[in-house]
């Protein structure tokens, strides 16, 4: 019999316990707004996990962490879409990375989204006993007490951190200059924080979860080589889930009066709270149509190739985020939609949104 809750009354580190306590074979499915992540278990230990954010996927992980290129993890995609193989088993028998590499990108995936639920204000979740996940061809075995420790120690850092960058649209300068035995990782944080970009543009660029890059910040802080630039505003996650559920009913009733532009901004808003939001990506796409325009798919077919249309000056005064910046620091000349939607670290219809309203925008256009 499964065992379902919500994560303020019974937190992570409680079920996790629980779980490794009681030595429990099953699966853990955890819920916040439009995430999704599973963990499997078997006698009490972390044998897998699964996530639907992009940005936990096992090949933005090896990207990270300098293991493969980009255009190695796009060709890897391309053979995968061919041969129906598991990505790991594809670069590993490619040359691109050994056993060793994979395991220990597959455990620090398997950390990571753990990590992030504890931080999560709320969330709901299931437990189902004495099922196991279906192809798990390399089970982690990651001990519960190390990560429960782990995850303790960042809630209790979080707020602190919070308190210097507060929102993801916290930009930043670069106040010191690197020494020369600074490692990769500092010398990137570095040179994207030189740019004034936000907190979240630098998560995407760096591949990594919000905290682990205010955390990484927060050392560059520390060693006065990186300041605030621009705070922006401090994010209260309770009022976004009553602001959100707000501004879909607005939306709504906006499109059944056709005041489209009403609607569209009301998603746009709902997408600057929460950037995964599937019931604003839909609606959004619903009302874009509405307008007139034809669908996101044939808007941006997969073989055109995106180029920059609007002149730098004028594209430093237009107001994108995240995911639009990212993928516009990709736009080259040579990569096609396809491409793009492969390399970034968002989900495919994402991808297709933030082209579709880049073209909407005028920043680009589509060529042959």
């Amino acid at each position: 019999m499964s065992f379902s809750g919500s994560l303020r009354t019974m937190p992570l580190a409680d079920i996790l316990q629980w779980v490794g306590s009681g030595a429990k074979t099953g699966i853990l499915d955890v819920e916040r707004l439009m995430v999704k992540k599973t963990l499997g278990f078997e006698t009490g230990t972390i044998t897998s996990s699964w996530s639907n954010d992009p940005r936990e996927s096992l090949g933005q992980f090896l990207v990270r962490d300098g293991k493969i290129t980009e255009e190695q993890l796009f060709q890897a995609l391309l053979r995968q879409e061919k041969e129906g193989r598991l990505l790991g088993s594809l670069l590993v028998s490619g040359g691109l990375i050994t056993d060793e590499d994979l395991k220990g990108a597959l455990r620090t995936k398997a950390e990571e989204t753990i990590y992030d639920i504890f931080i999560w204000p709320d969330g709901s979740f299931e437990f189902r006993p004495d099922e196991t996940p279906k192809n798990v061809r390399f089970p982690i075995l990651v001990p519960i007490t190390e990560l429960v420790l782990e995850g303790v120690s960042r809630v209790d850092e979080w707020p602190r951190m919070r308190e210097l960058f507060p929102s993801p649209q916290t930009t930043f300068k670069q106040t010191g200059a690197a020494t020369d035995d600074a490692d990769a990782t500092t010398r990137q944080l570095l040179q994207l924080c030189s740019k004034g970009i936000s907190l979240a543009e630098i998560s995407l660029e760096m591949r990594r979860s919000e905290f682990a890059t205010a955390s990484l910040l927060y050392d560059l802080h520390e060693q006065g080589l990186v300041g605030v630039d621009f705070p922006g505003e401090p994010e209260s996650p309770g009022e976004h889930i009553e602001a959100i559920s707000d501004l879909l009913i607005a939306a709504k009733a906006h499109s059944r009066i056709h005041d489209f532009d009403a609607a569209l901004a009301a998603y746009e808003e709902i997408l600057a709270l929460d950037r995964i939001n599937q019931d604003a990506k839909k609606g959004l796409i619903e009302t874009i149509e509405a307008r007139g325009h034809q669908r996101i798919a044939h808007r941006v077919p997969p073989h055109k190739i995106p180029v920059l249309k609007m002149v730098s000056g004028t594209l430093a005064r237009q107001t994108l985020d995240p995911q639009e910046a990212f993928l516009l620091s990709r736009i080259n000349g040579r990569w096609d939609v396809q491409s793009l939607v492969k390399l970034c670290p968002a989900a495919e219809k994402d991808v297709l949104l933030s082209l579709a309203r880049l073209l909407e925008k005028k920043v680009i256009e589509l060529r042959d």
